[in-house]
């Protein structure tokens, strides 16, 4: 615990004395150590330039011997993020375990920078649709099983029901035998358009009955290549889908490597206010992906790490794992109807929907930063947060 402590001492007077050299004064406050990487907070002095900063990101990263360093704003704070030698995975079912009930239609994501689990709602006004964003490596199919699954385990089948369209059968043919998937997969080009003809029915009906219910999550994986095979008319639907389908209880969750105007239309560009982004190829890639001119998702390491873009507000977070195993567990319970409560563990902690704000003033102590996502407190030993938190606020 104190060679930890002195190497992340270490790591924070390495930063400022960079900045230093470069005439930037600079402290660090403060940080925490996610699974993937660890974050620096830093105080610059008065009319100090982000841009400045962000300029030495190569001179940090080699002074850290890490691969790369990721500078950006954090409120009036600046951060700097580093990746861990060692990445830790986070595994969905040990996650969910620490949970307490969690309401229907709610999907668990991962652990945002704080280490606090991250959930979304998806039919909160603000959610709507889901995009998910990156190129192959990223995890965006495996982050769409964790979130597809996860809504199975949180709500009852009169309250969510899944339809899948899978071009490739590959991403998620493995959630097929779960009992809310309605219809199996829609694999070829002529049985997505099926699919999507009776989801727009169905929800003229549902507008004609003011009815919105059960919860319809239509999950598509590889929506530019959909696009492409199914032409015009998948277009057309889905972006009717895109723009009316809320209000009738009919939600999108499309994954693509390059979700640009020209692939998939703006039409469907403007109707997915949440947006996961994985790592991309370029700084273009990462603007059409984000939004956002300098969110730095060309810099996130893949397999699983993610920023969530929501009304200009963005939250790194790493995904949630789940492995076949885990899957089978989980489908042989919801079929055999084992689940009668919302909780999957048998000590489940209380959830907040608020992060836990730091109040120490010391000198490097970390602080969680909430911005209205739904978060909840954790078991440190299980998620394996907790050093950068204990170390940093230790006597």
């Amino acid at each position: 615990m104190a060679k930890g402590r002195r190497t992340l001492e270490m790591q924070s007077d390495r930063i400022e004395a960079v900045l230093a050299r470069h005439k930037v004064r600079s402290r660090v406050t403060g940080g925490t150590v996610t699974p993937r990487f660890i974050k620096f907070d830093l105080v610059t002095a008065i009319g100090t330039k982000v841009s400045k900063v962000s300029s030495l990101a190569e001179e940090i990263a080699m002074e850290l011997g890490a691969r790369d360093a990721r500078v950006y704003r954090n409120g009036g704070e600046i951060s700097v993020e580093v990746p861990r030698p060692k990445a830790d995975p986070v595994r969905l079912l040990p996650l969910c375990k620490q949970l307490n009930s969690v309401p229907p239609h709610t999907a668990v994501l991962g652990l945002d920078d704080s280490g606090t689990p991250l959930l979304v709602r998806i039919s909160a006004p603000d959610v709507a649709h889901v995009l998910i964003a990156g190129t192959t490596g990223s995890g965006k199919t495996a982050l769409a099983r964790t979130l597809l699954t996860s809504f199975t385990m949180y709500s009852r089948q009169s309250e969510v029901q899944l339809v899948l369209i899978d071009p490739k059968l590959r991403g998620f043919s493995p959630l097929a035998r779960l009992p809310h998937v309605l219809g199996g997969i829609a694999a070829t080009p002529e049985d997505a358009l099926s699919r999507l003809r009776w989801l727009i029915i169905e929800m003229e009906r549902r507008d004609r009955e003011q009815v919105s219910e059960p919860i319809l999550v239509v999950a598509i994986d590889e929506l530019a290549d959909l696009i492409q095979t199914g032409g015009k008319a998948v277009q057309a639907l889905l972006t009717r889908l895109a723009q009316r389908g809320r209000e009738a209880g009919i939600h999108l969750v499309a994954c693509t490597q390059k979700p640009t105007a020209s692939l998939i239309g703006s039409g469907m560009t403007a109707n997915f206010p949440l947006r996961l982004v994985g790592s991309v190829a370029s700084k273009d890639e990462a603007r059409y992906a984000t939004g956002s001119a300098d969110s730095g998702a060309e810099k996130l390491a893949g397999k699983g790490d993610f920023l969530l873009v929501s009304k200009g507000q963005t939250v790194r977070f790493q995904a949630a794992w789940m492995g076949p195993k885990s899957l089978d567990a989980i489908s042989a319970s919801l079929q055999n109807g084992e689940r009668n409560s919302r909780c999957w563990g048998s000590s489940p902690m209380a959830e907040k929907t608020t992060s836990v704000q730091s109040t120490s003033k010391q000198k490097r102590t970390p602080s969680n930063k909430s911005n209205g996502t739904r978060r909840s407190n954790h078991d440190n030993e299980v998620v394996q947060m907790s050093l950068f938190e204990r170390l940093f606020t230790s006597s």
